[in-house]
């Protein structure tokens, strides 16, 4: 169960540094570039502690589709970015995609 709060985690993070990698306006501000940075070394600390009984696949699944409906979220909020219909359609095959991982497949580490 460990592993996957530092999965929850490196979301959390990779979701902060991709946000702040908008406003970081192509490294040409200091502070949200540093949060980029930091963010996704962070992230992907993170992430390879969790393959230690996640398998890769998995891990990255959960992670991509996660981080992508989070990091939809925030650009929602914070830079106004409405997605159209298929976009949701889209987003909620990913989340369905994550939720049939966790709960059917053999594969992923319980």
């Amino acid at each position: 169960m460990k592993n996957y709060l530092f999965l929850l985690l490196a979301i959390v993070f990779e979701t902060i540094a991709t946000s702040s990698l908008k406003a970081s306006e192509q490294f040409t501000k200091l502070v949200p570039s540093l949060i980029t940075i930091i963010g996704y070394i962070a992230a992907f600390y993170l992430l390879s502690l969790t393959l230690r009984s996640i398998p890769v696949g998995i891990a990255y699944a959960i992670w991509s589709g996660i981080g992508i409906v989070l990091v939809t979220l925030v650009g929602i909020v914070m830079f106004k970015q409405v997605p159209d219909l298929p976009a949701i359609i889209g987003l909620l095959l990913i989340i369905a995609g994550v939720v049939v991982i966790n709960v059917f497949s053999k594969t992923s580490a319980h």
